[in-house]
C-alpha cells in the first residue's frame, strides 16, 4: 500500500424525503442567495423542481434558477452559468441533477471564485486557489460527483472532454433520497450501475505492488452488491432498497475510498472520453460498457494474477489455470453489461472505425503522451483497443 491523503468533506444527508429539507439545510449554512442549477424538463415533470422552489422559499433562501445542462456537460454552458453567477452575486450553488449538473456548478464555482475563464480553470492554466461552495441535490445513481473530488466538462470548440482533479471539487453537501431515482429510465439505470461499477473496477486494477487486501475487500463488496442492486432495480425500479444501495454505492466509488494507497491510472475512462466528445450523446456509462471489457483484453496478460482475483471474487469464476480464470472473467463481464441492456460496440454507439485515429489522436495529444497500466498505453495501443471494440 502506497502512501495517500484522502478527505471525504462532503456532509451526507441520506434517506426518503430528505430532499424536503433542502432549505433548513442551506439556511443552517447561512447562505441567503443560491443559483438553482439543473438539467432538463425531467425534475419540473415529476415534481422535484417546484418542491425544492417552495422549500427554498419557506426557508427566505433567495433563488436564480437556470436549466438546460446538458448530458456530458459542455464548456459554453458553464460560462453562462458562471456568468449568471457573478451577475447576481449568489453565495452558493445547488446542483439539482446528476454529474453533468454538478460538474457544471462545480466548474462556474472556480472559475467566478478565481475571476477565470472556463475553460482555463478546466485546462489548469489557472489555478484553483477558492471555490463557491456547491450544494447538491441528487436525482441519478452514477456519476458519484455528489462527493468526488473531480469533475469532466466538453470542450465542444476544441473537441475534447477532460477532466479536473481538485480536493475543493467536493460539494458542500450532498442530498441523496433514492426515491428520487424512481423514475429514471431502464437505460440511464443500467448506464448509472455501469458508471458506478467502472469507478472501482478501474481502481481495482491498481498498479502497484504490496498489500491491498482491505482495499480490495472493501472494492468487491461494493461490486457484488452494485451487481445485484442493480438487476433488482431493474427488474422493479421502485425496489427502495436497491435504489438505496445504488446511490450509496455512486459515491463510495468515486470518493476515493475504493483508489485509497493504490496506483491508479484511469484508463478505460480516457478511452470513453474520447467518445462522449465526439458524440455527446453517449451516455459515459454507456460508452464505458464498451471499452472496459476490451481495454481487459488487451492489458490482463500484463498481470494475469491480478485479473483471475477479479474473476474469482467479482465474478464468482471457479479456481482454475488463472490465465483462462482471467479470461473466464473478462467474458462474464461482457455478459454482465449485455444483460442490464448497454451497448457492446462502436457501432451500437453510432461511432466507426473511420472515428478511431481520431479519438487516439485526441487521448494521446497527438501521440505524446503514453499511459501506464498493466502494459503500455500509446496511441497505437488505443487505435488496438478501439478496434477491439468494433
Amino acid at each position: 500500500m502506497i502512501d495517500f491523503s484522502l478527505c471525504i468533506s462532503t456532509k451526507m444527508i441520506f434517506g426518503k424525503g430528505v430532499h424536503t429539507q433542502v432549505g433548513d439545510v442551506i439556511k443552517g449554512y447561512g447562505f441567503q442567495k443560491v443559483l438553482l442549477v439543473y438539467g432538463g424538463q425531467s425534475i419540473v415533470k415529476c415534481g422535484l423542481y417546484d418542491t425544492v422552489v417552495q422549500k427554498l422559499r419557506d426557508a427566505g433562501i433567495d433563488f436564480v434558477p437556470i436549466g438546460g445542462v446538458q448530458p456530458n456537460p459542455t464548456v459554453a454552458f458553464c460560462r453562462k452559468v458562471a456568468a449568471l453567477a457573478k451577475r447576481e452575486n449568489v453565495q452558493m450553488f445547488l446542483a439539482v441533477g446528476g454529474g453533468s449538473v454538478i460538474d457544471t456548478c462545480k466548474c462556474a464555482a472556480h472559475a467566478v471564485a478565481n475571476d477565470a475563464d472556463v475553460a482555463d480553470i478546466l485546462y489548469g492554466k489557472v489555478p484553483v486557489q477558492k471555490t463557491i461552495p456547491v450544494g447538491v441535490v441528487l436525482t441519478i445513481s452514477a456519476a458519484g460527483s455528489e462527493t468526488s473530488d473531480s469533475l469532466v466538462m466538453t470542450d465542444e470548440e476544441r473537441g475534447l472532454k477532460r477532466g479536473l482533479g481538485h480536493q475543493l471539487n467536493r460539494p458542500l453537501f450532498a442530498i441523496m433520497d433514492p426515491t428520487m431515482t424512481y423514475t429514471v429510465s431502464p437505460y440511464q439505470t443500467a448506464s448509472g450501475v455501469t458508471d458506478i461499477m467502472m469507478h472501482t473496477m478501474e481502481r481495482y486494477i491498481h498498479l502497484d505492488e504490496g498489500d491491498h487486501d482491505l482495499v480490495d475487500r472493501v472494492s468487491e463488496g461494493l461490486l457484488k452488491a452494485v451487481i445485484s442492486a442493480g438487476r433488482k432495480a431493474l427488474a422493479d425500479p421502485q425496489d427502495y432498497d436497491a435504489r438505496a444501495t445504488l446511490m450509496l454505492a455512486g459515491s463510495w466509488s468515486h470518493n476515493g475510498l475504493t483508489g485509497a494507497g493504490c496506483k491508479v491510472n484511469m484508463v478505460a475512462h480516457k478511452l470513453e472520453h474520447e467518445m462522449g466528445a465526439l458524440d455527446p450523446k453517449i451516455a459515459h456509462g454507456a460508452g464505458l460498457a464498451v471499452v472496459w471489457p476490451a481495454y481487459l483484453d488487451y492489458i490482463y496478460k500484463g498481470d494475469i494474477p491480478r485479473f483471475a482475483q477479479y474473476a474469482e471474487r467479482i465474478w464468482d469464476v471457479a479456481p482454475g489455470e488463472p490465465e483462462a480464470m482471467a479470461r473466464e472473467g473478462i467474458c462474464r463481464t461482457r455478459a454482465y453489461f449485455n444483460e442490464i441492456g448497454m451497448p457492446a460496440t462502436l457501432r451500437d454507439c453510432g461511432l466507426s472505425k473511420t472515428d478511431i485515429e481520431a479519438m487516439a489522436d485526441k487521448a494521446t495529444n497527438d501521440g505524446t503522451v503514453v499511459f501506464q497500466s498493466c502494459v503500455p498505453i500509446d496511441r497505437q495501443a488505443f487505435i488496438d483497443i478501439y478496434n477491439l471494440c468494433l
